[in-house]
């Protein structure tokens, strides 16, 4: 059975900094594409970075070019989002996904079959 379970939410301080990670189980997920989203109380989940071939190049959605970056351990079969420069609005429930197929347009924002449960980042003084 295909599973994904992230970890590493947390609250923090304006300005720091969290580092999420997705591990898979059942599946291999240098084999399936990976994204990561993000769904805040009262609006629309959106998508934050994926990966966009099997190569791992990394794709951000406008908002978070810059301050966060998505990485690959296969070894480890985790992904990671690396989140920098934390913002109040950045305060969501954080979810990573992953599908067998690899999209052109749009490259994030687009269906996934697996999801993993999410996990909360709370960003706040």
């Amino acid at each position: 059975q295909l599973q994904l379970v992230e970890s590493g939410g947390g609250l923090v301080q304006p300005g720091g900094s969290l580092r999420l990670s997705c591990g898979a189980s059942g599946f291999s997920l240098g084999n399936y594409a990976i994204g990561w989203f993000r769904q805040a109380p009262g609006k629309e989940r959106e998508a934050v970075a994926c990966f966009i071939s099997r190569a791992g190049t990394p794709y951000y959605s406008d908002s978070f070019k810059g301050r966060f970056t998505i990485a690959r351990d296969n070894a480890k079969n985790t992904v990671f989002l690396q989140m920098n420069s934390l913002k109040p609005e950045d305060t969501a429930v954080y979810y990573c996904a992953a599908d067998e197929k690899y999209y052109t347009n749009p490259y994030c924002q687009r269906p996934y079959n697996y999801w993993g449960q999410g996990t909360q980042v709370t960003v706040s003084s």
